[in-house]
Parts: C-alpha cells; structure tokens; sequence
C-alpha cells in the first residue's frame, strides 16, 4: 500500500510541481484597475469639454474673416461685371489676367474646331453634358480658349450638331474667369481625345498653342433662338452675365459659435455636477466622522 502511494508520488509529483502558478486577482486589485480606467476616462472627456469650446469659437471667428473676404471677392467681381465690354489686345499679361476677373471683355477671330475640347460630366437643370472649350484663332494667328457653354450629352460627336460649327470670322463677348484649381478627388484627363474633367486651362493652352485665358463666352441675347431650341440643336449654351460665388461661410459662423455656445453650457454643468458632488461627499465623510466618536 505504501509502495503503490511512493510509485504515484514518483509517476505525477515532478508532474505537478511543472504546472505555471497562476496567482488570482482579488476583487480589490479588480476594482482599483476599474477606477483607474474611469479615471482616465473621465480626464479624457473633460478635456475634451474643456477644449471645444476654445477651438469651435476659434473656427468661428475664423470664418467671420473668410466672410469678410469673400463679401469683398464679390464686391469686386460686380464692379468688374458693370463695367463696358472691353476689347481683348492682343498681347496679354498673364501675370495680371487674374486681377480682372468678371470683366467682360470682346474678341473676335474664327474657331478651331478641329481641335475642340469637352470639358464634363456637367449637369445643368438635372441633364447630363458637357461644357464645349474651342481655340479662337485671331487675325494675327494668337488663339484664345473660349469656353463657347453647354451641350447635352447627345450632342457629343460633332456630327451630330453641325449648327454649333460655326464658320468664319466671329465676335464673342466672353467674361474673363479665374483658372479653375483641380479637386483631389478629380481623376486624370485624356487630353489625348480631347476630354477632359475639369477645366485644366495650362494643359489646355499647351495642347493647342493657345495663350493660358480662360473665357467663358456669354449667351446671345440677340439670337433669335431661344435658348431651349438652341440646347436642342446642340448649340452650346453661353453663361450668364452675372457673379456666381458658392458661400456657405454664414452657415459655418453659425455653427462653429453655435457648438462653442453649446459645449461652454455643457462645461458648466458638468463643473458644477462635480462640485456638489464633491460637497455631498465631504458632508458624508463628516457625518460617518460624527458617528465615528458617539
């Protein structure tokens, strides 16, 4: 009987004796490590709170100048846009060409269209098409991009449209515009097929021998197609005399001090939450003191 108990303790003792110590975390060790990460947690948020509304009343002071900014932008484009047409010379500094945004200005020459362009996708009134960009070739053999307007996009081969080709010598009223900057989200052109996504005016001017303008030619008032039943022969539809800014910059102020207002109120409530509570904690330690010496 002794010897079978000596043979076990030989067989499994050195056995057990290999297993890992595992020590157990007492209830306590647990709940220190949980306040810990709710301390944590509660630093995190405050601040947090702390910081928004710093930074959101920051971003809406910042978008008052950019209000500002732009309101002046389109101050000065209307100034341009009420000013006579101007002819176009023939020798242009591009270095200055930004300055005059929304002027308008006239040229006259015959188009290329040989070598047009398609700028697009472009929706206008819900339809799909394109925006048409065609060299004018002038007496002294200088080209201008002209950017003649919108064209659906049934009307993409030309041969479906032999209206919009005009032939011989034109006189356009075009506004001069700023060179368009492209989006990231933009995808590459194929210059090679004349279609493009965005209004890339250097690459453009390159391709074509063109001077590096963009001109966006304006509507015919005087036409005696209205412009429904030109759209529909394909005839590239002008712009409108008018100053087209996208601002957006009064909802942002209104959001960006809207948020600073509401995280502000939210800091104080959450302040004074601690604070009764840290009241209410030391009222109960003196009480429990009290009793304590009964």
């Amino acid at each position: 009987m002794f010897r079978f108990r000596a043979n076990l303790a030989s067989r499994f003792g050195s056995t057990i004796g290999r297993r890992p110590f595992t020590p157990i975390r007492s209830l306590q060790m647990k709940s220190k490590t949980y306040k810990d990460e709710g301390s944590r947690s509660r630093s995190s948020f405050m601040t947090l709170l702390v910081l928004m509304p710093i930074i959101s009343f920051g971003l809406g002071c910042w978008q008052v100048k950019r209000l500002q900014w732009k309101h002046n932008l389109i101050a000065n484009a209307e100034s341009q846009l009420a000013l006579p047409p101007l002819p176009l010379p023939n020798n242009l500094n591009v270095d200055v060409v930004s300055e005059f945004d929304y002027r308008r200005v006239t040229a006259t020459g015959e188009f290329d269209h040989a070598h047009e362009m398609l700028v697009g996708p472009r929706l206008y009134e819900g339809r799909n098409g394109f925006l048409v960009v065609t060299p004018l070739v002038r007496k002294d053999g200088s080209k201008l991009l002209v950017c003649r307007g919108w064209i659906e996009q049934s009307f993409e081969q030309q041969s479906s449209r032999p209206e919009s080709l005009v032939k011989g010598p034109v006189t356009v009223q075009c506004l001069i515009r700023k060179t368009p900057k492209k989006n990231m989200f933009t995808p590459e052109s194929k210059p090679e097929i004349g279609r493009y996504y965005f209004m890339d005016i250097p690459e453009m001017a390159a391709r074509t021998g063109s001077q590096p303008v963009y001109l966006q030619e304006l509507e015919d008032r005087e036409s005696e197609l209205l412009p429904e039943m030109a759209a529909m022969k394909g005839i590239p539809l002008g712009a409108t005399a008018k100053v087209e800014f996208r601002n957006t910059h009064f909802q942002y102020i209104m959001t960006w001090f809207g948020l600073s207002i509401i995280t502000t109120a939210m800091l104080f409530m959450v302040l004074r939450q601690r604070r009764a509570a840290s009241v209410s904690d030391a009222m109960r330690a003196k009480v429990a003191h009290a009793k304590k010496w009964q």
